[in-house]
């Protein structure tokens, strides 16, 4: 009987014991992403002209690093808004918290040092050692060429300084512990030869995230079997939900049929200087898709991403483009 009663006593102090344990190692003990790289980046007209490009329209940072007016279709920047961050993420569109994009400017990362920045941008983890959600996809950053990284933050130390002070991010339970679970020590690649088209068209697709957008997401998981076969749905400011579109090859609810130049100039007619965002007005349709930063990208980039999205697994999987409220 005393064994019995010793073996439950043990039994209860570890069920109680462990999750505090463990609960106590996600607080305390992580993110383990490392410390801070001791780097300086050396700021040259090369890496200048490179990271605004890539800032701009590959990885698009300033998308969410910017105020956007949503006003108007695919929301085009708000003017002197580059950088200053603020814009959130929240319930409202499924996440597990209330995120707010951090201002990059130098009114908010000037005291940063260039080993923070690249921490937080391929490993999640901010100047204080604290964990980034990953609406910013460091996971796939932290599998990409360090020198894109390295003339992104040359690029963005030099834009205007914004007097914009932007609010704390706030996970909602279990979250708030999990987050910490998130960032890992970047291993990062060489870009691909160019001449490799699909080898680099892949690099670029991971550069852009299409594939965040492009795949149904539930409870921060894929769905198996409908990789980038569209279907995420995006709340509207507007009002409405418009939903993602399937970029597999598939030829009846894809873009199997398409050609490398009607691909190309989906993006290259928002690149048109006469274009003009048309006002959205509310309950109609818009999109969240940066098209006018994408349609910068340059012609042989997008070219080697749709190269990419050619060979990927055709998914059969119809979306309906947008529904009203």
């Amino acid at each position: 009987m005393k064994k019995i009663k010793k073996f439950i006593a043990y039994f209860i102090l570890a069920i109680i014991v462990i999750p505090i344990g463990i609960i106590c190692y996600m607080s305390f003990i992580l993110p383990d992403a490392g410390d801070p790289e001791n780097i300086k980046v050396e700021i040259t007209p090369e890496r200048l002209e490179r990271g605004k490009y890539l800032a701009n329209s590959v990885y698009i940072c300033m998308d969410c690093h910017s105020k956007r007016d949503w006003n108007k279709f695919s929301g085009p920047f708000v003017k002197n808004s580059i950088g200053q961050g603020g814009e959130e993420f929240s319930q409202k569109e499924g996440l597990p918290g209330r995120y707010f994009s951090k201002n990059i400017t130098p009114f908010s990362i000037l005291t940063w040092t260039d080993g923070e920045i690249l921490r937080a941008i391929t490993c999640g983890v901010n100047n204080k050692g604290k964990a980034l959600f990953p609406i910013m996809p460091y996971p796939n950053y932290g599998k990409l060429d360090r020198e894109d990284f390295y003339a992104i933050i040359a690029f963005v130390r030099t834009l205007v300084a914004i007097d914009n002070k932007v609010p704390e991010s706030e996970s909602d339970f279990p979250m708030n512990f999990i987050i910490n679970t998130i960032p890992e020590k970047a291993v990062y690649s060489r870009i691909p030869d160019k001449n490799s088209v699909v080898a680099y068209g892949k690099y670029l697709f991971m550069a852009a995230s299409c594939f965040e957008c492009h795949t149904q997401i539930d409870k921060g998981k894929s769905l198996p079997g409908l990789e980038l076969a569209g279907g995420h749905k995006f709340q509207l400011k507007t009002g409405g939900i418009v939903v993602s579109a399937n970029i597999t090859p598939d030829k009846e609810s894809g873009i199997g049929n398409w050609t490398e130049e009607a691909f190309l100039n989906r993006f290259k007619v928002y690149a048109d200087s006469t274009y003009k965002p048309i006002t959205v007005e509310k309950g109609d349709f818009n999109s969240v898709m940066p098209w006018m930063m994408f349609g910068a990208m340059k012609s042989d980039d997008l070219i080697a991403i749709f190269a990419y999205l050619k060979t990927v697994i055709p998914v059969k999987n119809s979306v309906i483009r947008f529904i009203p409220e």
